[in-house]
């Protein structure tokens, strides 16, 4: 009926020192009328039985009551846990109700609705992931009830609520999304207890922080080292604040937001109330761009038009693009990047800001595409798969274009003139773009035709033929147990001469198409012969011979049944 169950590591200091209490507790749970048995498990040899109980710390003790797992969160004291287990031994004992709230199409819009923030979890019954995240969410839910005011969190059986699951585009489990008086964001916080707590009571706070006095907007100006946004506004009540705070909720992760109710720093920016300034600090002006951006703010204004003003005046014409604002502020393609030893430090600032400047004599001319500045350093991987790393140049530039696509300018002495010319080239499409690659093999008549970067497009990208092509990391375990399957499938299919079973090291070579996306090992995709814009990833978890036989032989449009003659 019930079991006392400790799980520890044997190196762990805490597990030895609860030692002998324990042995106290499991002499004392036996003279019980009826005997308590207590066990211990060693988490490090049986992890499976750790991971099932969600084991994370040691030691961590547990009551089992009829096969169902209680967490014990008392002190590790023999009064206490001996105390804890007789209460739960009781034949009356029931659980206590689950703290996080169960969603279903009947309550979800009064729940959601009402509330100020609330966290939303779409998960799958026999979803892995999901059963890993119900103890955190469970017990993050307890300590932000008890916050005042409580934030919620709640969870929807998406398999069972279809309809709830669609409105809100759940296609993957867990889905985690906050609510904000019925508004649905995106969660992109932690999957664990204090992450989760965290997380949430930052969510729970205004978006936009109030900026009172004047010296604040100054030092952002002579510091800042990030766009600058401000709503200036009458007061509180405006409606144009509320359509300010609102918008601000859907950038929130990525920017930060100021407001100011002060005349003072309104008269400083040169606006009125009901106006949102966009700006950049000191160190990204230049004489070639407005000093600010501003937008009027109605209470008509949709939220929609605040976010696209901050997202199209994010950038100044030439930014300083890092590795922590790269993903960022730095996706849109094409981006023209200078690499040099970028520092705004005092005793460096002018240095960096000359090859600054003959950056933004060129960029001026070329407002279709992004230009930035880069630290050599930071970018160290990619300045060397650009090739650029021996130049002997202190600077030296490149192209990221679409698709992943990238194009080195020649070494020289970097100048305003060299940029444009290199820019103009680009325009024209007279670039080629760099490709890393291994050597193109010698022998290449094996059962499975090996590709690399540079023969990517000779033989992947072939309209003739039919290829099936495996990008594979040399590390990798899933690839390796492959390896034989796929060596068979390649002999299986030797003789068609319209088909090609290939393969790609994806850690050695790039992918010169952006079609054929990898985010993970392996991936397998079939090239149709015609139509190599559009390949078909295969989905299947059964990485087999005959499984693979099945898509190739699904989506081929040249399989002859005549083998070639030998």
């Amino acid at each position: 009926d019930t079991v006392l169950l400790e799980f520890y590591a044997p190196w762990c200091g805490h597990c030895k020192q609860f030692a002998p209490e324990y042995e106290k507790i499991a002499s004392t749970l036996k003279e019980n009328d009826p005997p308590i048995p207590v066990a211990k498990i060693d988490a490090t040899s049986e992890s499976a039985l750790a991971s099932r109980f969600g084991v994370s710390g040691y030691p961590t003790i547990k009551v089992l009551k009829k096969g169902q797992a209680v967490d014990y969160e008392g002190s590790r004291t023999q009064e206490e846990i001996v105390a804890k287990v007789k209460e739960i031994a009781q034949p009356d004992w029931t659980p206590p109700p689950e703290v996080t709230l169960v969603l279903t199409k009947d309550n979800f819009d009064e729940v959601v609705n009402d509330a100020d923030i609330i966290l939303v979890e779409f998960y799958a019954p026999w979803c892995g992931h999901c059963k890993k995240l119900a103890p955190e969410y469970e017990k993050a839910a307890k300590e932000l009830s008890q916050r005042s005011p409580p934030i919620p969190l709640a969870k929807v059986d998406a398999t069972a609520e279809t309809d709830l699951a669609k409105r809100f585009d759940v296609s993957s489990y867990p889905t985690l999304k906050i609510f904000r008086k019925g508004k649905p964001f995106d969660y992109n916080g932690p999957r664990e207890k204090y992450g989760i707590v965290d997380y949430m009571i930052e969510q729970s706070g205004p978006p936009s922080k109030e900026v009172m006095v004047l010296k604040q907007v100054q030092e952002f100006l002579k510091d800042g080292d990030d766009v600058i946004i401000i709503g200036v506004f009458a007061a509180e009540s405006d409606p144009a604040y509320q359509q300010y705070q609102e918008a601000a909720n859907n950038l929130r992760e990525d920017y930060k937001f100021y407001h100011t109710f002060s005349t003072e720093i309104a008269k400083f920016l040169k606006v009125s109330s009901g106006k949102l300034v966009v700006m950049q600090p000191e160190k990204f002006q230049s004489k070639y761009e407005p000093r600010s951006h501003v937008l009027d703010i109605q209470s008509s204004t949709e939220g929609s038009a605040i976010k696209d003003h901050v997202l199209k005046h994010t950038l100044p014409l030439v930014g300083h693009r890092k590795t922590s604002n790269d993903a960022k502020r730095y996706t849109r393609r094409p981006l023209v990047v200078v690499y040099y030893s970028v520092d705004f430090s005092f005793d460096y600032r002018a240095a960096t800001q000359f090859w600054r400047n003959k950056v933004l004599e060129v960029a001026k001319d070329f407002p279709e595409y992004t230009f930035a500045v880069a630290d050599e350093d930071d970018f160290a991987t990619e300045v060397k798969d650009l090739g650029l790393s021996e130049s002997g140049e202190d600077v030296n530039a490149a192209i990221l274009d679409e698709g992943g696509r990238k194009f080195a300018m020649e070494p020289d002495d970097f100048d305003s003139d060299a940029l444009r010319e290199f820019v103009r080239a680009f325009k024209k499409g007279k670039l080629k773009p760099v490709v890393k690659s291994q050597p193109v093999p010698k022998n290449n008549k094996g059962p499975v035709k090996v590709v690399v970067g540079k023969t990517f497009d000779s033989i992947v990208m072939d309209p003739k033929k039919d290829v099936l092509i495996e990008f594979y990391a040399p590390w990798c375990g899933h690839c390796k147990q492959l390896e034989p399957e796929y060596t068979a499938l390649g002999k299986k299919y030797k003789g068609h001469k319209g088909l090609v079973i290939a393969k790609m090291d994806a850690t050695a070579n790039d992918i010169p198409s952006d079609r054929y996306k990898v985010e993970g090992f392996p991936t397998i995709y079939f090239a149709p012969s015609g139509d190599k814009k559009n390949p078909v990833k295969f989905e299947d978890g059964n990485r087999d011979l005959e499984h693979l036989s099945k898509f190739v032989e699904e989506h081929a449009t040249k399989l002859s049944r005549t083998r070639e003659e030998l």
